[in-house]
């Protein structure tokens, strides 16, 4: 049916209508007045969301330009940095820091497996000359549904003095509990298609009063990720290049539902969407990718046996129009995900794990009993 494709991808995520008619007024002025007070209620409001008092800077731009942003303005070439890398996009950060010219020392666990901590830990404390600047982490890793522990990587990194936590929450801020001041991280890298609500196209960037006083030493070559140009403008309620004026207007709009709903609640609705999908999953056979205990409350990434994952996939889209992520790079073919973030409810997801179940009863894969995953996915719903 034309126009009726459901996003059960992690981003771009579904967009309410509310927000979608918000970014459909006329554009205005970005140095108008009436401008500036959307600027200042966002930037409230964006504090709010990452649970901070320090600057959330707002660039026109990807997820990916927010994390680069983070980097290239607090350190320095040769800097030395520790980056987890257990997924495409810790793998990222990693090229990054090194095109940067960075010394890159990695904290690798296999893909589906959590970082350890301890890793981190027996890093920073061996680093008696405090040479280490930056520990760079993926909070959630979107490639294959694992959430790592920043909260407790970050306080390793609090207990060194000198290094700085850099972390990518593209899919877990406004899934799950990032508490900025509170645990202590000093640069958070978000995109406005996740748990934001909105279309692509806006990027953010929270820096603490730590990372601006490495920034004053940074020589990293920038411009339009000059993060002191945002700083400053943002003072005035403004931005120093033209911003997605239609994305401002948008983003108001997401971040006043969010307010509505509330925090908890919001990290309560995620956390029964990843209990429901994980469980709809394994009662229907298919082993889950992320280790136990460490699914991401964004993506469920799904390991099914002797099951083609992108033939399933394309069944799924074509049968009942409901679009699910693939697997990246080695797992292509081996790996489905499903996205449950942002603007998901539970009849989202419950019809997601019934298109599966009924794919795989179409194609003859069936490994449990018929409407065991729904029940199970219904069952994690139940209030």
């Amino acid at each position: 049916m034309q126009d009726k494709l459901t996003l059960m991808i992690p981003g771009p995520t579904p967009v309410p209508e509310t927000v979608l008619q918000a970014l459909g007024r006329h554009p205005i002025g970005h140095r108008s007045a009436e401008f500036q007070k959307i600027v200042k209620r966002t930037t409230e409001q964006l504090q709010w969301l990452h649970q901070t008092s320090n600057d959330v800077l707002v660039i026109t731009g990807s997820g990916t330009a927010a994390m680069e942003a983070g980097i290239i303005n607090v350190l320095s070439k040769g800097d030395k940095v520790l980056c987890g890398d257990n997924g495409k996009f810790g793998e990222r950060w990693v090229k990054v820091a090194k095109a940067y010219g960075l010394e890159v020392q990695v904290i690798k666990a296999e893909w589906g497996q959590p970082l350890d901590p301890e890793a981190f830990r027996a890093a920073l404390e061996a680093d008696t000359a405090k040479e280490i600047r930056a520990v760079i982490v993926t909070h959630s890793e979107t490639s294959t549904g694992v959430i790592n522990d920043l909260q407790t990587i970050a306080s390793y990194g609090q207990a060194h003095g000198t290094a700085l936590t850099i972390a990518d929450c593209v899919t877990s801020l406004g899934a799950t509990d990032v508490p900025m001041d509170r645990w202590g991280v000093d640069v958070i890298g978000s995109g406005s298609q996740k748990g934001y609500m909105m279309p692509p196209g806006l990027a953010f960037v929270a820096m603490s009063e730590k990372a601006w006083e490495a920034s004053k030493r940074s020589d990293l070559p920038k411009f339009y990720l000059d993060l002191s140009k945002y700083r400053k403008s943002a003072a005035d309620n403004s931005n120093p290049f033209t911003p997605g004026i239609n994305l401002y207007f948008a983003l108001e709009a997401a971040l006043d539902m969010m307010q509505k709903e509330g925090l908890e609640a919001i990290f309560a609705r995620h956390a029964r969407h990843r209990a429901a999908a994980q469980a709809g999953m394994e009662a229907m056979g298919l082993p889950l990718y992320a280790a136990k205990g460490h699914g991401s409350p964004a993506i469920t990434a799904v390991a099914p046996e002797g099951i083609d994952a992108e033939a399933l996939r394309k069944k799924v889209k074509e049968r009942f129009d409901i679009l699910l992520a693939g697997g990246q790079d080695h797992l292509k073919g081996k790996v489905f995900r499903i996205g449950h973030l942002g603007f998901v409810c539970d009849r989202d997801v419950l019809t997601a794990v019934a298109a599966i179940e009924a794919t795989l009863q179409e194609l003859g894969l069936g490994k449990g009993t018929t409407g065991a995953g729904v029940a199970a996915a219904a069952a994690a719903l139940a209030p």
